[in-house]
């Protein structure tokens, strides 16, 4: 059995493992492999693509990585994205239609500091899932608990909208 570690961005407990992570949103290799096994379910079974891009969205805002122009815009987006889903009721997709619209104006964003914690729910509570509405459930709670986590920065993601014209 393999030995557990936290990943030291989400907190979540992962396998300890060697393999690749994404290039610029920071994990453990476990936590990154956990990510692979929530997309991989979420391409297989057509009713979980509702729900893709809110799994997308949560693991990017636990992932926040260092200050860069693309990281910089990548959370932005992906907070912007879950503010119109939680507070603007949007559908994931219609979300999706207007992230596209505010990230031309990406290059504006400044850095949010990362809260001290990134959200009560992970990824390693995600894969563990055992059927499509138990995994279509815990995205959505892990989804809003990642935008909740960002409440310090919420007036900061709603201007950003706003000046885009899709509040």
């Amino acid at each position: 059995m393999l030995s557990k570690i936290e990943c030291f961005s989400c907190r979540g407990l992962f396998d300890d493992i060697e393999g690749p992570v994404h290039r610029y949103m920071s994990s453990s290799q476990g936590c990154w492999a956990a990510f692979g096994k929530v997309l991989a379910r979420e391409y297989s079974e057509p009713e979980l693509l509702e729900i893709h891009r809110l799994s997308v969205d949560a693991y990017a805002v636990q992932h926040p990585g260092e200050p860069s122009p693309q990281t910089i815009g990548s959370i932005g987006v992906h907070l912007i994205r879950l503010c119109l889903f939680h507070e603007y009721d949007l559908t994931p997709e219609h979300a999706n239609d207007a992230m596209l619209k505010v990230s031309k104006n990406k290059g504006s964003f400044v850095w949010l500091e990362p809260p001290g914690s990134l959200g009560p729910i992970t990824v390693g509570d995600v894969v563990k899932s055992n059927s499509v509405e138990e995994h279509k459930s815990a995205v959505r709670e892990w989804a809003k608990g990642a935008w909740e986590a960002w409440s310090p920065h919420h007036r900061q993601i709603r201007t950003w909208l706003s000046a885009s014209g899709q509040d």
